[in-house]
């Protein structure tokens, strides 16, 4: 009897290894995430605010990006169309 659990104990350790892997993995990769593809967790942290909180827009006119705005408030340049509508000579 011994025997057969000294011959399963190396694979069973390997096995929960590896589980644990693919759990703490896919609970990663399954985060929720905000628009610009940072960690929802990480924003929180960064601001110092929780999820309960609101939060508040930046008036239209201002030169500051809010932490909250991400990518949309960018001043960098970006990979999307520039065009809001769409041309008739494209069709």
């Amino acid at each position: 009897m011994t025997d057969i659990l000294s011959a399963l104990i190396p694979p069973a350790v390997v096995a929960a290894v590896f589980c644990t892997f693919i759990v703490k993995l896919l609970r990663k990769e399954m985060a929720p995430r905000t628009s610009d593809g940072r960690l929802v967790s990480e924003v929180d942290d960064a601001t110092g605010s929780t999820r309960g909180e609101a939060s508040t827009a930046t008036p239209a006119g201002s030169t500051t990006v809010a932490v909250e705005d991400g990518a949309k408030g960018a001043d960098r340049s970006s990979p999307e169309v520039p065009a809001d509508h769409p041309d008739t000579t494209d069709r």
